[in-house]
């Protein structure tokens, strides 16, 4: 039996070839589920991309930035601002 194993992955974001999806169609979708995309490739040329129909919502984390902004009365709470910041780049 043939096991879908994916060397080509990037930051959910896969690659897989014609043949391995003929082959490992299932472990490919399984992956697709979980959120990631895949770029199908032909002849080492990209011929389709499956994406989920749905996307996954993205954890946000604000911990890196409190350390930069924590001394900044202007932005204070923190948190309030980072989001007001991020909302328009989140809001799709």
């Amino acid at each position: 039996m043939y096991t879908f194993m994916c060397t080509h992955k990037k930051e959910g974001r896969m690659k897989a070839t014609v043949r391995e999806l003929r082959a490992s169609t299932r472990a490919i979708l399984s992956a697709v589920r979980r959120g990631d995309t895949v770029l199908v490739t032909s002849r080492g040329k990209a011929c389709a991309k499956i994406v989920p129909v749905f996307e996954r919502k993205r954890k946000q984390n604000h911990d890196s930035l409190f350390g930069i902004w924590r001394d900044n009365r202007e932005v204070r709470p923190v948190k309030k601002y980072i989001d007001r910041v991020r909302k328009a780049r989140y809001a799709r």
